[in-house]
């Protein structure tokens, strides 16, 4: 226990010394570095506090308290991007959010859960892989219709931002309806053998506090990152849909892929799984509605590519995990599909 708290002031520190590095004017690289190093803290805490979470309540809530707490980090680098205008991180930070969710750490859970399980198949409860694939496909409906009139110049082309507000609240309705049936459905967990090494209390102000602090992180994280991009020649699209995504999501890497290591199935799938739902059916149309008190607004308006490897990862998604089972070589290919959109990215 004394090591854990230990760790936990060095996290405490490393997120001070990063707010010191950016108020403080420091270079945009060393800013950039401590930022990163506290996030990857903070996505520790996250972690451990969700699985102490996770002995009291069934993995549909703990997944739930976990992914909105995880998943703060995107809602204000959008807002902060929307209001310094830059639309394009905006929009690539969001949708890279969802590919570093559905690909890359659902793959690196799938490989960890492989190989805790004694016949190397990982195996959960199916409903949350059919229900997440669902909603990727709802939302995938929204932008390729919105994709196809824009690239053929038809009417509705010009009013994309009506068709938005309209598809917003479509999935906002709809993640709603999901979310109170799949919370109602949630299972409870197996007894624990003794009492859990950190309280109730302490789990959640542990969540509570690194959620709000991989914010703030988050904030001086994206500052420092255009200059640092700048100056390393990496493209602003590529790093809103990869480095942004990987940074913003560092609590849903870690925390998957712990429990899946610890045998944790359930837990882990739902963590990354409902983090997916969350940002495709409620955190971007909940964006798209916010962004219309600002001056650049956020529409469902995407680059042809993205379209395309979003509907094509929600139809990965379906094919790979609707089963309640995956091998270690889906894991794979979940990865090598992050892989690809990452180069493709680069030269976009």
């Amino acid at each position: 226990m004394s090591r854990r708290w230990a760790f936990v002031v060095a996290v405490g520190c490393a997120t001070a010394g990063a707010g010191v590095a950016h108020y403080g004017r420091a270079t945009a690289l060393l800013t950039f570095g401590v930022a990163t190093v506290a996030l990857a803290g903070l996505a520790w805490i996250v972690s451990l506090s969700t699985e102490q979470v996770g002995v009291r309540f069934g993995p549909a809530a703990t997944g739930v308290l976990q992914s909105t707490l995880g998943n703060l980090p995107e809602f204000f680098i959008v807002i902060f991007a929307l209001s310094q205008g830059q639309i394009i991180v905006a929009q690539t930070s969001l949708i890279g959010s969802v590919f570093a969710n559905a690909l890359l750490v659902l793959g690196l859970t799938i490989l960890a859960g492989c190989r805790a399980s004694p016949d190397g198949i990982m195996r959960f409860a199916p409903r949350l892989a059919k229900d997440n694939a669902i909603l990727m496909m709802l939302a995938s409906f929204l932008i390729v219709l919105l994709g196809i009139s824009i690239a053929t110049g038809d009417k509705a082309s010009h009013h994309v931002k009506a068709i938005s507000i309209v598809g917003a609240i479509a999935l906002l309705v709809t993640y709603v309806v999901w979310i109170v049936d799949y919370l109602r459905s949630d299972g409870p967990t197996s007894p624990s053998h003794g009492e859990p090494p950190i309280s109730m209390a302490s789990s959640l102000a542990l969540l509570t506090v690194a959620g709000l602090g991989a914010a703030f992180d988050s904030d001086w994280f994206v500052t420092a990152l255009s200059p640092s991009m700048a100056r390393l020649g990496i493209p602003t699209a590529f790093a809103g849909l990869v480095i942004v995504a990987i940074a913003g999501n560092a609590a849903e890497n870690t925390a998957g892929v712990v429990l899946a290591l610890k045998g944790q199935s359930d837990l882990a799938i739902s963590v990354v799984k409902n983090s997916v739902a969350q940002i495709t059916a409620f955190l971007f149309p909940a964006l798209v509605l916010v962004s219309f008190l600002f001056a650049t607004p956020l529409t469902f308006a995407l680059a042809p590519i993205y379209i395309g490897a979003l509907l094509l990862s929600g139809l990965a998604l379906w094919q790979i995990t609707s089963d309640g089972e995956a091998s270690g070589f889906e894991g794979v290919a979940l990865i090598a599909l992050y892989v690809i959109l990452a180069v493709a990215a680069f030269y976009e």
